[in-house]
């Protein structure tokens, strides 16, 4: 049988978690709108992303590279928003046109295009099987497209907020969110026929859904983020210390839930920790108002879009 001798060795320690590490780095800037960009989106592989604005175009880019790839021309007025299918073969759009287009990315030719909104559409998203469109727009109301029907009318709308929809997001297949300047977000289960408000008091101008699902990170027009508990509806924080007072901005969560990100007016882009409500880095990111954020969905990059008519490409210092 075998001796021990000496001391006994100390026990195992639990590893220490290392802090996120934030992309605060500059790497490349995309330039080539001519005016401001309003959005900026990633597909959902992060391979490459998207941006429009009020040039009327689209541009897609490779943001690892910093390299243009295609330009998309046919809208009528500014380009609000766009998003990406799954499968990276379509994108869709809309903006002050009051229509909703649907493009082939390789060709850039237009499939479809999509009219009933009354007013300017503001936001867009792909449902989690691509065959429904969401859109939001100054008509007060969401309304949801077939993208495998022939009709070119919406087969839902939603008509149940007092002012502008500002921004709309799919949590899965079966709930649609959507934040507006009345103030409210409001949570719709579409197989289910149901629908949850919930009243921040303040003009709501964008919303992003965590990656568990859990929380509804939103932009308000009263210098704050809120975030909310999705399934309750319960204000479990709130992010002061940038600029929103009058423009639209995006928000975003880093890949890990640790951080919340958003634009500035002033140019900043802002972290602040998720559960501490502290901001933890601001990064002078442009020289005139930070309009859209996107993150990668599985790896420490960003990409933000400004009035100033560029898009910049960061990425944590020394990631290789």
């Amino acid at each position: 049988m075998r001796q021990k001798y000496g001391p006994a060795l100390p026990p195992e320690q639990p590893e220490e978690e290392l802090p996120e590490p934030l992309p605060t780095q500059e790497t490349a800037c995309l330039q080539g709108h001519d005016g401001p960009i309003l959005a900026v989106r990633f597909n959902r592989t992060g391979t490459y992303c998207l941006t429009c604005g009020k040039d009327r175009t689209l541009r897609l880019w490779n943001p690892h590279r910093g390299v243009h790839i295609k330009s998309y021309a046919g809208h009528g007025y500014d380009v609000r928003d766009v998003c990406v299918s799954s499968d990276n073969s379509k994108l869709a759009s809309c903006g002050g046109d009051r229509a909703v287009f649907s493009w082939d990315v390789a060709t850039g030719r237009i499939i479809r295009k999509f009219r009933g909104h009354d007013g300017v559409a503001n936001s867009i998203a792909y449902t989690a099987s691509d065959e429904v469109l969401v859109t939001g727009g100054y008509d007060q109301a969401i309304r949801l497209w077939d993208c495998r029907s022939r009709s070119f009318d919406p087969i839902q709308t939603l008509k149940h907020f007092g002012d502008s929809v500002t921004s709309v997001a799919v949590a899965d297949s079966l709930q649609v969110l959507g934040g507006s300047v009345d103030g409210t977000i409001r949570q719709f289960d579409v197989r289910m026929g149901m629908m949850f408000s919930d009243t921040l008091h303040e003009s709501v101008t964008g919303i992003a859904v965590s990656h568990d699902g859990n929380c509804v990170l939103a932009t308000c027009l009263d210098h704050s983020m809120k975030l909310l508990d999705k399934a309750s509806g319960e204000l479990l924080a709130t992010y002061t210390g940038h600029t929103h007072q009058e423009m639209k901005l995006d928000c975003a969560f880093t890949p890990s839930d640790a951080h919340v990100i958003s634009g500035s007016e002033d140019g900043l882009v802002c972290f602040w920790d998720l559960v501490e409500e502290t901001m933890v880095h601001q990064i002078p990111a442009h020289c005139s108002a930070v309009c859209s954020i996107a993150m990668h969905p599985n790896a420490k990059c960003m990409v933000s879009a400004s009035n100033d008519g560029t898009a910049k490409v960061w990425q944590p210092p020394n990631a290789t």
